[in-house]
């Protein structure tokens, strides 16, 4: 693995953790554990995006609890993503290793204050070297309302890996990638190493692959990929049952199919920023800020900001002026427009004395802006 490659998202599929079973397969699990162990203690920063929590639970409740549809589902979820929880702090704790726990929504994450807070606190805890473990809140996740749900825990990976600026999203299943055909029903289907462009061709050869458990599939799998590519991050698909498979792309071993970013962070972060949600308001900083903004990369701290203009509220984005009004910068407002008034120009330390709360020393964190 390139030694840039620093942050990895991994994200473990059903089929894999119950090696193709109704129940959690506890040594598919013990060896994945122990290679994110030596990931960590590398230096490398992991986190897990899991599911096998319905799976879980059905195994739990098969005596007590039968049935279909949704509300089963999120029983079979609410009592399984505990076990599963329980299953990983033992494993991990074998290797002194603290974990946490997220469950996420769709819905939180595309609203503008959940992004900034979801982001905030996963930079936190793979700072402070916590291992997070993701799933997808099935218990309130409905599928009759899309936009809630996800669909699958590919494309909450995706979603993950650009939420913390991953530069490595692994998707370890039951199959050693990306194949020409159905290798269970094509003896001459080829495994495909990288692939530069996912278009047509390359959808439609996942769309004709097999997966029989889990609401995933390669064709899923395909759509994590394309996303998590235009988003500036690698992604690898790979047999999470090959030994040592993680320790392996470490190594720069090549196995499973390769996507290759298509574009930079910083690329992708300015599309995002001018595409996904609108600006709502500017801030005007003076001559000392936009120096730290633009030659230090700096945060914007209230002591900077001279004017405030729109209205806008925590989590929306706003544009950074200097004083001669030239655009210097775009970024997520940890304050809304009425506190960013109230704050701008005071010291960091009088925020909570004027306000009553704090939600960072910052209006805008370096992590939240893009820099022209």
């Amino acid at each position: 693995m390139n030694n840039s490659i620093q942050r990895i998202v991994v994200k473990f599929g059903t089929n894999l953790l119950t090696s193709g079973s109704d129940h959690l397969d506890l040594a598919i699990m013990d060896s994945l554990v122990q290679q994110v162990a030596k990931l960590h203690y590398t230096g490398r920063e992991i986190t897990i995006v899991s599911s096998g929590a319905i799976t879980a639970g059905r195994q739990r409740l098969k005596k007590s609890l039968k049935g279909k549809g949704i509300s089963f589902k999120q029983a079979f979820a609410s009592v399984g993503q505990s076990h599963l929880m329980y299953n990983y702090e033992k494993l991990f704790s074998q290797h002194d290793i603290i974990i946490a726990q997220a469950l996420l929504t769709k819905n939180a994450i595309t609203q503008r204050a959940g992004y900034l807070n979801a982001r905030n606190a996963l930079l936190t805890l793979i700072k402070s070297r916590i291992i997070c473990i993701i799933n997808e809140n099935d218990v309130i996740a409905l599928d009759e309302i899309e936009e809630l749900k996800f669909g699958d825990n590919d494309n909450l990976s995706a979603m993950v890996a650009n939420l913390i600026d991953a530069d490595l999203l692994v998707l370890l299943t039951n199959i050693t990638g990306l194949y020409s055909a159905d290798p269970h029903d094509d003896s001459k289907a080829t495994l495909i190493h990288r692939v530069n462009k996912i278009d047509d061709s390359i959808e439609s050869m996942a769309s004709n692959t097999r997966d029989d458990r889990g609401t995933g599939g390669m064709i899923t799998k395909i759509e994590a990929a394309k996303l998590a590519t235009h988003s500036g991050v690698n992604v690898i698909i790979a047999d999470g049952r090959e030994t040592d498979i993680l320790l392996r792309i470490e190594k720069g071993e090549e196995v499973g199919t390769l996507f290759p970013a298509c574009v930079d962070k910083m690329e992708s972060r300015k599309r995002w920023m001018l595409s996904g949600l609108a600006l709502k308001g500017k801030v005007t900083v003076d001559n000392g800020a936009a120096l730290a903004i633009g030659g230090y990369n700096g945060s914007l701290l209230p002591a900077g900001v001279i004017k405030v203009d729109g209205d806008f509220q925590r989590g929306d984005i706003v544009d950074v002026v200097n004083q001669q009004g030239s655009h210097i910068a775009w970024g997520i407002s940890n304050y809304s427009s009425d506190e960013s008034t109230v704050i701008m120009g005071v010291h960091s330390d009088k925020i909570l004395s004027l306000l009553g709360h704090v939600h960072g020393d910052e209006i805008i964190h370096r992590n939240n802006m893009v820099v022209v």
